[in-house]
């Protein structure tokens, strides 16, 4: 490849230069292997390929195939009232599209294949080269999508890199399965692979196992638990189900330290040896399933997430090892001992891992009709565009990320923080948001450059009040439309202003000025109004307790729900005043907080789970009322509901669940009727009617070739979600995300364990 240097230094070094190279001429195929003919379908007849940079973003590049014309038919698509929407292809460059030559049809039709991320991992995208174009056109088109994909992964210029730092691009074919290597019968059957829908109701059978390896000795100073019968199954992702992992029964159970340090583990052990020894850990995610008596979970061994199961041979072995793994996980996190905390507490604790219940005035109409109606409302036809650069891209400072995304009530804007940058745009209908102007350097008045930690629209969307991280005890102004900070707030000498929410859900619709602020252990009312401080000293309370605030979210009417690192939530009906309920913490700290209109519902996001509350009190003297203006029987606390992914879904996905805060959507006299949060690359969304009747794993799932930062429903819109990833801004139909299989999931099938390799790793 080093004879291509010359020419490379021509075309790669001009940063002016959009397109790198071209190949005049050829067809583009998609291939979906399987059909003899039919599964070769050509998309364009004549078409040229291109590799262009991306606009503003560094060391990103594009394989475009581009759509040409014989003479005839632009005048007969205008005739037929078509768009140009399907002129194109845009594909990011990256290892993932597994870019190789093809086998072609002879001598005079050399190909490029690569994969097709949006179809199955089988389904490929194939550009047939006419005669015209040689082979040394051809070599150096392949050279510079490998200096493509170096850039895209190590963020560096590929000009001083030689052939060997290129090898790790080529595509190497996946070694042949083992002749007589026979699949393992699933314990239950995936969403794709079953003809239901539904896992929970499928029976293990009885498979073929081969005999574990030895492993190390479990660690000294250890007691038993619990300890109960049960099968065991691993997570194979050549099956896409769970398989039996030995032949009968065995011993699962919960090891615990006798050092008083609070460590655990789960373990699977015949009369022979122990399978497994996993450290119990709060990115575990347990899921529990009454229906077939099992828990299934994650743990990460040897570079890949694997996925585990225990199903249990009677309903009482199911709930005492289920008791024995809740209490066990809630002191690995708090370092205390469970029976210490109250009854009621601990009664709440445990209820977190009740699954599959429906909950108070769940809707009982037939899941499918909504479906139905969808697919006849044409304004939520999926949108196949989302995704497209746009022409008018916004410029990007090196070495920044986008941080933050809000969304305009009322302007039909959305913003994006970027370093001390701020980029605007515009939501432009079908889908789609365009970039429209940059605030650059965001200062304060005295002219001190700044980036944002935290920001919210205020005044009927006219300003946007931030927060400095170098001043926390001020608040900043920003007139949107001079975009310009106008006044430095300062709260307080000594009370700093860590979080802040609107005077109530809808305010910034409204001319209100006051805001809600809240410090690690106080609450108060913010009014820039006042002269001198802006604290209303009269609405400022402090709590004796390290709470150790983390969020504030609040409904319609203005009551408010504060979330906490330790993981308690608190909810007022004003500020100034205790708490009238507070939920104790299940151990995990809360990162973010939001509420219905109505305060009826609760959606508390920690780092691997969201917690779902419905706060109406369901009993006693106050049933009738919420949490908000009441407080919960002792005996009757709300049951928390944790929405999850399904512990198959991490495996196949192979990285941390780390989710962003969990939003509903959200309108003046609309119905909240989804959720929406990220993980990764991966945009979430929960059916919220569907949950409410104890379906917590049903949501949907898209990935991105980028990390997802942030995402919000469009304001007054439950189909329109805004993304913000690292270095791109988009909007997404919700109908275009798809149920979780491996082909959204995995993309290709590289860096996954195969069964054998993860069922026998203790540690």
């Amino acid at each position: 490849m080093n004879i291509f240097r010359s020419l490379i230094a021509k075309v790669w070094q001009d940063p002016n230069a959009a397109e790198v190279v071209k190949i005049e001429s050829g067809q583009l195929y998609l291939v979906r292997p399987g059909n003899i003919r039919s599964s070769r379908e050509c998309i364009y007849n004549e078409a040229i390929a291109t590799i262009r940079r991306v606009p503003s973003i560094d060391h990103n590049f594009q394989l475009v195939i581009t759509r040409v014309y014989e003479e005839g038919d632009q005048e007969l698509l205008e005739d037929e009232d078509e768009t140009s929407a399907d002129e194109e292809r845009v594909f990011l460059i990256s290892q993932e599209l597994e870019f190789r030559r093809g086998a072609g049809e002879g001598d005079d039709q050399a190909t490029f294949v690569w994969r097709d991320l949006d179809g199955d991992v089988d389904e490929l995208y194939e550009f047939v080269m006419t005669e015209e174009t040689n082979e040394p056109t051809r070599a150096f088109f392949e050279t510079c999508m490998y200096r493509a994909m170096y850039e895209r992964k190590y963020k560096m210029s590929a000009d001083n890199i030689g052939d060997q730092d290129l090898s790790e691009f080529t595509w190497k074919p996946p070694a042949p399965k083992r002749a007589g290597a026979g699949k393992k019968a699933p314990l239950v059957a995936s969403e794709s692979a079953s003809p239901t829908g539904s896992r929970e109701h499928s029976s293990p059978r009885k498979v073929t196992k081969s005999s574990p390896n030895k492993i190390k000795a479990m660690p000294a100073n250890t007691a038993t638990v619990v300890e109960e019968d049960a099968q065991f199954f691993v997570w194979d992702v050549e099956v896409d189900g769970f398989v039996s992992a030995h032949d009968d029964f065995l011993r699962a159970k919960i090891l615990e330290s006798t050092s008083n340090d609070y460590k655990y583990w789960i373990v699977a052990t015949d009369e022979q040896e122990d399978l497994i020894m996993h450290k119990i850990a709060a990115d575990m995610n347990p899921r529990w399933s009454p229906k077939t008596q099992s828990v299934t979970w994650n743990f990460y061994v040897d570079g890949a997430y694997g996925s585990w199961a225990f199903q249990f041979n009677s309903s009482d072995a199911y709930e005492n090892f289920k008791v024995a793994f809740a209490r066990a996980a809630w002191e690995t996190l708090h370092h205390t001992p469970f029976n210490k905390i109250k009854p009621d507490e601990q009664a709440y604790v445990l209820s977190a891992t009740n699954e599959d219940v429906e909950m108070r005035d769940a809707q009982n109409e037939d899941e499918d009709e909504e479906e139905v109606v969808s697919e006849l409302d044409p304004d939520e036809e999926p949108s196949e565009d989302e995704e497209e650069e746009d022409d008018n891209a916004s410029p990007h400072l090196q070495g920044e990320r986008n941080s933050q995304l809000t969304i305009g009530y009322k302007g039909d804007r959305s913003y994006v923080v970027r370093g001390s940058n701020i980029g605007v745009f515009s939501h432009a209908g079908r889908n789609q948001v365009k970039y429209y102007a940059t605030i650059s350097k965001v200062s304060t008045p005295k002219g001190r450059e700044f980036k944002p930690r935290e920001v919210i629209l205020h005044d009927q969307d006219t300003k946007m009040v931030l927060m400095n991280p170098a001043e926390p005890h001020s608040l900043y102004s920003m007139d949107i439309e001079r975009g310009k900070v106008v006044e430095e707030w300062k709260v307080h000498e000594d009370v700093t202003v860590d979080h802040i929410a609107p005077d109530n859900k809808f305010a910034q619709m409204t001319p209100e000025q006051t805001l809600v602020g809240a410090s690690h252990n106080a609450l108060f009312r913010i009014d820039p109004r006042i002269s001198g401080l802006k604290m209303v000293d009269s609405q400022y309370k402090q709590y004796v307790s390290k709470n150790r605030f983390s969020g504030v979210a609040t409904t319609s009417s203005g009551k408010l729900a504060v979330a906490s690192a330790k993981g308690d939530i608190r909810l007022f009906d004003s500020i100034g005043k205790n708490a009238k309920t507070a939920l104790p913490p299940l151990g995990d700290p809360i990162i973010g907080i939001d509420v219905t209109a109505d305060g009826r519902w609760i959606v508390a996001t920690t780092k691997a789970y969201l917690l779902l509350i419905d706060t109406l009190i369901g009993e006693g003297r106050y049933a009738g009322s919420l949490g908000f203006d009441r407080s919960f029987p002792a005996n009757a606390k709300p049951m928390p509901r944790r929405l999850q992914l399904r512990s198959e879904h991490v495996a196949y996905m192979n990285q941390e669940v780390n989710f962003s805060p969990a939003r509903f959507n959200q309108g003046e006299g609309q119905v909240e009727n989804a959720i929406v949060t990220s993980t990764g690359q991966y945009v979430v969304a929960w059916d919220f009617a569907k949950v409410k009747k104890g379906q917590l794993d049903k949501y949907e799932i898209k990935k991105y070739e980028d990390t997802v930062v942030q995402d919000n429903f469009k304001f007054g819109d439950d189909k329109e979600i805004i993304v913000a990833l690292e270095n791109n801004v988009l909007a997404i139909n919700k109908k275009n995300l798809k149920r979780p299989t491996r082909a959204s999931l995995v993309g290709p099938m590289t860096g996954l364990h195969h069964r054998s390799s993860i069922v026998n790793s203790p540690y």
